[in-house]
């Protein structure tokens, strides 16, 4: 099972669309993943119709409509991996804690808000934590981001990291 995990996208505040290497990956991923922050419905619209299965939440910057279609946490059962989407996590300091304590029933949690790609394992080496960063504002970030993943036997693989090319 492919994975392509995004969030912050903010459209149309800090980009007109979201990049064609991100849309390219769409008819491969099995499951798209976006961890909030949308801005506007037609981003939500798009990815539903272009998306196999979708799996979102709506974050601090998403209005009522957002949070009228989107929960503010979403949890799902990929190929035996639990998997968990929330937007918000609170400070890096502590966040791998804060979340095995907040989510003990979950493997995964991918999530977002900083735009700071982030990769780690709880210290009891049960939840994985993934930020995708954002696609289209990479504040002080070198590169605008996304993720890919891979669901094999139960397990989560193949976590990758993609840097997009500065916009022109």
């Amino acid at each position: 099972m492919r994975l392509l995990l995004m969030s912050d996208t903010h459209l149309p505040r800090r980009a007109k669309a979201l990049p064609e290497e991100l849309l390219a990956g769409l008819p491969h991923a099995d499951v798209v993943i976006h961890a909030g922050d949308w801005v506007d419905t037609a981003t939500l619209d798009l990815l539903e119709a272009r998306s196999r299965r979708l799996i979102g939440v709506h974050g601090n910057n998403d209005g009522p409509e957002l949070r009228a279609r989107l929960p503010e946490v979403a949890r799902a059962e990929l190929g035996g991996v639990r998997l968990g989407v929330v937007h918000e996590t609170g400070p890096a300091q502590g966040r791998e804690r804060r979340c095995a304590e907040r989510f003990p029933d979950l493997d995964v949690l991918v999530f977002g808000h900083s735009h700071i790609p982030w990769d780690s394992t709880a210290a009891d080496g049960r939840l994985r934590l993934l930020n995708p960063g954002s696609p289209t504002d990479r504040r002080r970030q070198p590169y605008c981001t996304f993720m890919t993943a891979a669901i094999e036997d139960g397990r989560l693989t193949a976590v990758e990291l993609h840097r997009l090319p500065p916009r022109r």
